[in-house]
Parts: structure tokens; C-alpha cells; sequence
């Protein structure tokens, strides 16, 4: 039953065929979507990666071709022979790309078959996202997510195109390289010619392509795969890929236009659409005194506010206790939202913010010129004027308070926001909204290790009219560094670098690296900016982010061929593995796991 290809070579593909090919014979090769027999003439519906076409199988043109079109079955491979032909009026599908058309099909070759498939191949279905990821090959024969990977392309494709036209050179740096765990783990590759050493796939390119641009190379880029060992969720996996640049005597300006350029080309090629340059910007204060969030979603308005001065002396303790711990009180003001709004919902939200650490979500309802909330009581009416004013109350509308740590706090009202904005329909999905979030930070203070952190990466370099505060207040120093942010998802980031040795050497003490582990860790780097290391800077994007964002997926995992599940699994190959004793022993590796008792696996 199965034959060969013999001399037939496919002409085009099924997608592409339209009503200008009308009586030109060709040979289409694919898989079957689906066939049926109408009164004894079959209709094939052939796939492959660009589309469907209808192919006729008439028994009065041929038995032969008739029969066989009565074997196959869904997801066979097949090669058809054929002329394009119109479609009768009434027979036409407005909604298939080649719903003018057919191929009135002269000969067919059965070219494989197929068992039957674990789920169909067609939009929307409800699987298990396990058994999709087991069988990848059949999962990626869906038109969604075909057209995710191609997209990809597209995205990778005009990004190396841009970049090519600006003069950046496409450079590639080591997988195997050393390990400097600052942040999250290294996944670590044992060395067999170097017995009791390892290797350390990169968390990033940083330091290499900083010795780059110490080489003079000037523009450089690297669409590039990059590895972490942390913990996994929607927008994470343990390999990932990013677009990287770096280039040398520029400014913060100098990096934005050239990424601002960049996303234009992208989003022009891989979905003809034209966003709009420059992009905003909002320094790092603004935008979590506005929106809580470093990475705010500007498709909508919905802003925080900070009423601690209103209750800084007040009687009602759980808010002036909360400023006496330095804490702070901020609300978020949904107009004619507590009229919508049900009992239920508000309490559904208490119990969300108290997942998130909180101790719980006051909230005060305005209705018939009446203040309803079991916190009123507790106000002053000094308090309840001042609150009055600041935020202009009126019937219908609904106050959500924060009363904790600044942290807490901007991270329950920051979830709330998006929450409220999704229940009131307040955000254009169509919409793609890109910001720079700017002067950052540079220090964090890391409560646990009682020291400070960098909000980066230690390479960052310090705001230049902040540089004197490198020996008193960490706290209040500014960086020079820059994220890029859509739609309330942070897809890149980057800043100017440090190119000193001596400012270098003092960042590493502030985050307490003794001179010698900066030198054991970070050795060639120093030693490299001793050598005229120029004014440098540059940015990393997610790949795998923008492409989710522009095909409107809702994790990364749609995106990329062969994802690994959140535990970093991979259901097809079934990697992590174990490996044979015999290599462990060639890298003089003796494993010293307890195995668990059955019961407890």
C-alpha cells in the first residue's frame, strides 16, 4: 500500500494556492486533515506548513485514484497530483485562504500512515498540557502553534536584520564557561580532562561581551541561549534565549534608540504592525508610587495613591502603627467600581492579598453619600475631610487600602491593579504599550544576608552625580540602568557599565566581596579593564518573551519548539535522566542520593 516519492517533487505548498494557479497542475504533498465521501466523490482536506487546501477524488475521473482515497485516513501522509480548479459558488469557505479553490486530484501516492493521534489536530482543544508536551511533534501540527514558531523566526530574523543594517557584529560566546554564581544557580558541566573541576553553562553573556567591547569590536550582538537553575513558572524556563547587545561610547539614549529601532522592525515583520517611537519613560520612584510595580501595565489608568501623611498620628492603629514600623498606607480608588462589585469579589481580593503576605485588605464602599466599611469607625473626622479631599469620593466608587511594609504593600495593590483592570475591562488587549522604566536603584538591601544586593548585576554602574555615595549611603544611589517594559511585562534589560577598575572594586566591596573573592570570581574582568577599557553599555531581551507577547500566548512554553516542563522536565525525551555508571565514573563522580522509601514516592 505504501509507495515512494519516485520522481514527483512538490510544486507548491497547500496554504499558498490561490485562484491565480486556476488550471495549472500540481503536485502538493502533506498530511490529512480530514476526508469525507459525498456520495461517492472524496474530499481530502491536505495540510501542511502553510495551510489547507480541498482535494476532489472523483471516481469518474479515476477508480484508482478513488480507491485509494477510500484507505486513507486522518493524518496519513499523502502526495496528490491534480489541477487547480474553482470551486462552485455555493461550495465556497470564506474563512479558508484557499476557500476558492480545489484540486481535482489525477493521481495520489500514499506516502506513510499514521496511528491514531492521542488529541486532534485542531484549535482550542482541551488537553492535558503534559500530553501535549510528549508529543510535541503532533502538537506543533496545529495552526497556532505552527504559526508561533514561525513567528519566532520572524522575530529572530528581523532583529539580526536591524541589528546587521546599525553596524553590530553578530559575535558568539562560549556555552562552556566559568562559574560566578551571583543571583541564580548555575547548571554545572563536570570536566573529564579536568578531573574534580567544572564547567558552568552561562546565566549570561555579561562579562564576556563587556571584554568585547574592551577588544574594540564596538557593536556586538547574539541572539543567544542562555541557562538558569531556579525555580520555573509562566514566563521561566531553565533555558532560554535572549537578544543581546552591547556597545561601546554611548549613552543611556544611545541604547534605548538603537532597541526602540529594533522592536519597530520586529513587530513590522512578524505581525505588520507599527508601534509608535520613542517610547515613554518613568524613573524606577514614579512608577512604584504610582503603580507599585517596576514593570507597571500602562494600557490603563488605575494609579496608586500615598495617604500616610493622613494617618500618620491616627488613633485607628493599624495604620499609624504600620508608619511608626516604616511602613506606609497607600489606596487604589476604583470609580463606580463598588457598586459592581459583590461581597463576595471584595473578599475573594482579601484572601489573594493575603496570600501575598498581607494581613488582610481594608476597603471602604461608597454609597447614597454613605461611607460603608467595618474601618470607618476607627477615623477621625479630620481624617475622613482629609481622606475626602484627596481622593474625591463619590457614590459607587470603592476604596482598596495597603497598610504595611512598602514592599508588601506594593505588591498587594500592584496585583490588585491588574486584577480590578481585567474585572472592569478596563485593559485594550489589542494594545501594545511599551515603556522605559529608568534610574533604578543601584543597591538593594538583602534583609536576610543583612547586606546589600545588587538590583541588577554588579556591573552596573552608579548614577555619575551619585558616585561620591560609593563610601556613605548605598541606599539613595542611583544606576544607570534601564528596563524595557510591555504591556506590564518586562522584556529587557540593561544599563551603562562600569569601565573603571577602581569603581569596580568598590562595588564589589559594597556587597561584600572581599578583594580576594572579587579576584577569584571576577579576575579577568578586572584585569581586562586595566587594559583602556572604553565607556561601554548595553541591554539583554528576552526572545521568548516578545514572541508570547506578540502572539498573544499565555506562557512561553507556546513559544518554543521543546519546552521543559515547570519542574524542568522534558516529557518527550524524558530528560533529566539517569546517566551510566561507567560515565559518572569517567568524571570521577560518585552519587550520594538516598533513595525514597516507595511509600513516600
Amino acid at each position: 500500500m505504501l509507495e515512494l516519492m519516485g520522481d514527483w517533487e512538490r510544486t507548491d505548498y497547500c496554504g499558498k494556492l490561490g485562484s491565480e494557479d486556476l488550471e495549472r497542475e500540481v503536485v502538493l504533498m502533506g498530511w490529512v486533515q480530514s476526508h469525507r465521501d459525498h456520495g461517492g466523490v472524496i474530499f481530502i482536506d491536505l495540510r501542511d506548513r502553510e495551510g489547507l487546501v480541498q482535494a476532489v477524488l472523483n471516481p469518474e475521473n479515476s477508480e484508482e485514484v478513488h480507491k485509494k482515497g477510500e484507505e486513507v485516513r486522518d493524518e496519513w501522509v499523502i502526495a496528490i497530483k491534480g489541477k487547480v480548479s474553482k470551486r462552485t459558488p455555493e461550495t465556497i469557505n470564506p474563512n479558508l485562504k484557499t476557500g476558492e479553490i480545489e484540486v481535482m486530484a489525477s493521481e495520489v501516492r500514499i506516502l506513510n500512515t499514521s496511528k491514531v493521534i492521542p488529541f486532534l489536530i485542531e484549535e482550542d482543544i482541551n488537553v492535558d498540557e503534559l500530553l501535549r508536551m510528549k508529543y510535541r511533534y503532533l502538537d506543533l501540527r496545529r495552526q497556532g502553534m505552527k504559526q508561533n514558531i514561525i513567528t519566532r523566526h520572524k522575530v529572530a530574523a528581523a532583529s539580526r536584520d536591524y541589528l546587521n543594517s546599525e553596524g553590530f557584529l553578530e559575535i558568539e560566546t562560549p556555552y562552556l564557561t566559568r562559574s560566578t554564581p551571583e543571583g541564580a544557580r548555575d547548571f554545572l558541566v563536570p570536566s573529564r580532562l579536568n578531573p574534580g573541576e567544572f564547567y558552568a553553562l552561562p546565566q549570561s553573556p555579561q562579562i564576556l561581551k563587556q571584554t568585547l567591547m574592551v577588544s574594540g569590536l564596538d557593536r556586538y550582538y547574539q541572539v543567544v541561549r542562555c541557562f538558569r537553575d531556579e525555580d520555573l513558572r509562566a514566563d521561566r524556563q531553565p533555558e532560554f534565549t535572549q537578544i543581546d547587545i552591547e556597545m561601546t561610547f554611548i549613552k543611556e539614549d544611545d541604547i534605548m534608540n538603537v532597541v526602540e529601532g529594533m522592536l519597530k522592525a520586529i513587530f513590522k515583520e512578524s505581525k505588520d504592525i507599527e508601534i509608535e517611537t520613542p517610547f515613554k519613560r518613568i524613573n524606577h520612584e514614579e512608577a512604584m508610587l504610582k503603580y507599585g510595580s517596576d514593570k507597571p501595565d500602562t494600557r490603563f489608568g488605575l494609579e496608586l495613591q500615598d495617604i500616610s501623611s493622613i494617618f500618620e498620628n491616627s488613633e485607628f492603629k493599624v495604620f499609624s502603627g504600620a508608619i511608626k514600623n516604616g511602613g506606609i498606607i497607600k489606596v487604589l480608588k476604583v470609580e463606580g467600581g463598588g457598586s459592581e462589585l459583590s461581597r463576595k469579589e471584595i473578599d475573594d481580593y482579601t484572601e489573594v492579598a493575603k496570600t501575598l503576605g498581607a494581613k488582610g485588605l481594608a476597603w471602604i464602599r461608597v454609597a447614597e453619600g454613605e461611607w460603608q466599611s467595618p474601618i470607618v469607625k476607627f477615623f477621625s473626622d479630620g481624617e475622613k475631610e482629609k481622606l475626602q479631599e484627596t481622593l474625591n469620593l463619590q457614590d459607587g466608587d470603592i476604596v482598596f487600602f495597603g497598610a504595611d511594609t512598602p514592599h508588601t504593600v506594593n505588591m498587594v495593590l500592584s496585583h490588585l491593579r491588574l486584577s480590578l483592570g481585567e474585572r472592569f475591562n478596563m485593559i485594550d488587549h489589542s494594545k501594545f504599550d511599551f515603556l522605559w522604566v529608568v534610574d533604578f536603584p543601584l543597591f538593594d538591601f538583602d534583609h536576610n544576608e543583612k547586606r546589600y544586593v545588587a538590583m541588577h548585576h554588579p556591573f552596573t554602574s552608579p548614577n555619575e552625580e551619585d558616585m561620591h555615595l560609593l563610601d556613605g549611603e548605598k541606599g539613595m544611589i542611583r544606576s544607570r540602568a534601564y528596563d524595557v517594559v510591555l504591556n506590564g511585562v518586562e522584556i529587557g534589560g540593561g544599563s551603562i557599565r562600569i569601565y573603571r577598575k577602581d569603581i569596580q572594586e568598590k562595588i564589589f566591596k559594597a556587597i561584600g566581596l572581599t578583594m580576594e573573592e572579587a579576584q577569584d570570581k571576577f579576575g579577568f574582568l578586572l584585569e581586562a579593564l586595566e587594559f583602556g577599557a572604553p565607556p561601554h553599555g548595553g541591554i539583554a531581551l528576552g526572545l521568548d518573551r516578545i514572541i508570547m507577547l506578540i502572539a498573544g500566548a499565555q506562557s512561553i512554553r507556546d513559544v518554543i519548539a521543546f519546552p521543559k516542563t515547570q519542574k524542568g522536565q522534558c516529557p518527550l525525551t524524558e530528560a533529566p535522566s539517569a546517566v551510566d555508571t561507567n560515565q559518572l565514573l569517567e568524571l570521577g563522580i560518585k552519587l550520594d542520593i538516598k533513595e525514597k522509601d516507595e511509600k513516600e514516592s
